[in-house]
């Protein structure tokens, strides 16, 4: 949650700091602030709302925009409500040092108390305040420099943490340190700047080498030096490793979309086509996956597949069960990773643990991983941020390739990790024999459609827009899915919620007997995905009950539909696939219906209330 920016270097710090935070907003948007160091003083400017709003009030004095160096924060409230005085930066109370902190401080309830004991006062509620007035007292007391006594307090805090902090008396340098939440640190040509953020996307103009610290890990940054990196805990050394970034400026920009999301939803052609690039060599009848390969004893020996992972991405998982289930014959349990952590797992080194997130940063998803690898299970990580923190922490893994994706809620990620897990799956099933090779070839063969078949099916966005009109004013929906569909019912029920705040629920078709048929009468909306393969009948017949019902029935169909087309009240064609590969078509209407409907109650799309992108804290 959260996003951390900062500048030193020179350049006007200002332009490139504000500019990050509108980049990071997505990360969180409840308030924000900046702070700017002029050469002789700090000025501080933060405000309930969002960076426009900041930037209203920076606007007013020329002073607050002043200097090379530079920190800003975008917050998603953790303690203390949303408003000016608990936005960062916070000052110490001698108003020397200044910090920027995304992240719980669990213990600074103790911490805080201690301090006041020394005389320490607080203007805010954060815990943010607290450790920078703790920083400021080993610094007091050890008579050290920012580095040491950033180092010092942090031994003593308990929790999750990325920090970008300043010193007035020492300004040649910022000092960033992190324990569970990402921090990048861009480096300029020759040194002469330095950039620190949450993720890349603010400094991706200004230079394509970043530094991404370990947990545990601080560094110092000074102008015409090489980055100092330290352990926290036993002050050693790191030789850190600078990385070349992959993204580009145009791919976190609008592209003439209204909205990021509908950007991504119409980026899925490409970004499916990037996932499967170099991997599914349909000419030759060949799927190669390096990590799977290097490691493939340890997936067909596995006693079974563990996959772990939060919201959307768990969605996915459901999906990857019912593949790797089919096409390999290998058993999968799917869990909330913020279940599994807690709940004192069994797990076994015959077991294959696979985690799912596309920031790479989920916290629970994160701690999952390493719980998993503690008891010596082989973890396997399908993300999209490369150098993400679940990239480095698990044994081997893939990336979807599906590019940056800014709206909080999910699409493209969502369809790049099915499209991970189905060449994983046809690669196993292949493997073990469990899959022939007339339908390892078939499967190809429709998997290259795909690209093209979202396309054609994204043209019917008008169609749904109107769709969306009729709906837009219910205050519950269902969804309704069975097999390889019934995560997608979930899947698009959680985008209705996300971004329109409409009540959505998604279950199995069958269960709709057993409670939530209760529900229906005629202002109940019934979205059911009926494609013409698997249990086809069945879900005519669930329909059908819903009719007698007087529930509203919008259907998403196969091409040449006869049936459900004379039962429903809407029809949403698909162009027909194979019933593995469905859920990369049927997910497109509800992504679609989800954006219309939330554009028409004239919702916040990319920013939806309470909600952010990469949720790195518990």
């Amino acid at each position: 949650m959260c996003g951390i920016t900062g500048y030193i270097g020179f350049r006007k710090a200002y332009p490139i700091v504000i500019n990050g935070l509108k980049r990071l907003e997505y990360r969180g948007y409840d308030s924000s602030g900046i702070m700017m160091y002029d050469g002789k003083d700090i000025h501080l400017s933060k405000t309930k709302g969002k960076v426009s709003d900041l930037e209203k009030i920076t606007n007013l004095e020329n002073k607050r925009k002043q200097g090379y160096i530079g920190m800003g924060h975008t917050r998603w409230a953790t303690h203390g409500v949303p408003n000016d005085v608990n936005s960062h930066p916070h000052f110490s109370q001698s108003e020397n040092l200044v910090i920027v902190h995304n992240g719980i401080i669990e213990n600074y309830d103790t911490i805080k108390k201690e301090l006041v004991t020394r005389g320490y006062t607080f203007k805010s509620d954060t815990d943010t305040e607290v450790l920078i007035n703790l920083i400021q007292e080993v610094k007091n007391n050890e008579g050290c420099k920012l580095g040491k006594a950033v180092q010092l307090a942090l031994t003593n805090v308990v929790g999750a943490y990325a920090i970008s902090v300043f010193d007035k008396t020492n300004p040649d340098e910022i000092v960033v340190a992190r324990l569970g939440s990402p921090i990048a640190i861009g480096v300029g040509e020759d040194n002469t700047e330095f950039f620190v953020a949450s993720d890349a996307s603010p400094f991706v103009e200004y230079t394509k080498n970043a530094i991404y610290l370990e947990d545990e890990e601080m560094a110092i940054i000074q102008v015409g030096k090489d980055v100092e990196v330290r352990k926290i805990n036993d002050d050693s050394i790191v030789d850190p490793i600078v990385h070349e970034l992959q993204m580009s400026l145009e791919q976190i920009e609008k592209g003439g979309y209204e909205h990021f999301m509908l950007k991504e939803i119409h980026e899925q052609p490409k970004a499916i086509t990037d996932t499967f690039r170099g991997r599914m060599l349909a000419e030759e009848n060949i799927i190669k996956m390096s990590s799977i390969e290097d490691n493939l004893d340890k997936f067909l020996n596995a006693d079974r597949v563990i996959i772990v992972a939060c919201g959307t991405s768990w969605h996915a998982g459901l999906v990857a069960e019912y593949l790797i289930e089919d096409m390999a014959r290998i058993p999968v349990e799917v869990e909330y990773a913020s279940e599994f952590r807690y709940r004192n797992p069994i797990i076994t080194e015959k077991d294959v643990v696979i985690a799912i997130s596309q920031s790479g940063e989920t916290a629970d998803t994160l701690a999952a991983v390493k719980l998993a690898k503690s008891k010596g299970a082989f973890v396997y990580g399908v993300c999209n941020v490369v150098g993400s923190s679940i990239a480095r922490e698990t044994h081997s893994g893939a990336y979807t390739h599906a590019g940056p994706e800014i709206g909080v809620a999910s699409t493209k990620a969502f369809t790049t990790q099915i499209t991970v897990f189905t060449l994983l799956a046809l690669k196993l099933g292949k493997a073990n024999k469990s899959l022939s090779d007339v339908a390892f070839e078939n499967y190809i063969k429709k998997m290259q459609l795909i690209p093209k078949q979202i396309e054609k099916l994204l043209e019917i966005d008008e169609h749904v827009k109107s769709i969306a009109a009729v709906y837009k004013d219910a205050t519950n929906c269902l969804y309704l899915g069975r097999g390889f569909n019934f995560p997608v019912a979930l899947e698009g029920a959680l985008k209705l919620k996300e971004i329109s705040y409409i009540h959505a629920e998604g279950y199995p078709a069958a269960e709709m007997k057993h409670g939530p048929i209760a529900l229906i009468d005629e202002n109940m909306p019934i979205f059911v995905i009926a494609t013409n393969k698997g249990h086809y009948e069945k879900v005519v017949s669930n329909i059908q009950e819903i009719k007698s019902r007087a529930g509203k029935i919008i259907a998403v169909v196969t091409e040449g539909d006869i049936q459900v087309k004379e039962i429903a009240d809407h029809v949403i064609e698909i162009p027909d696939t194979e019933e593995a590969l469905t859920p990369l078509l049927t997910t497109i209407p509800f992504q679609l219906l989800s954006y219309h409907i939330a554009v028409l109650l004239d919702r916040n799309v990319d920013q939806p209330r309470n909600l952010a992108k990469s949720v790195t804290v518990e």
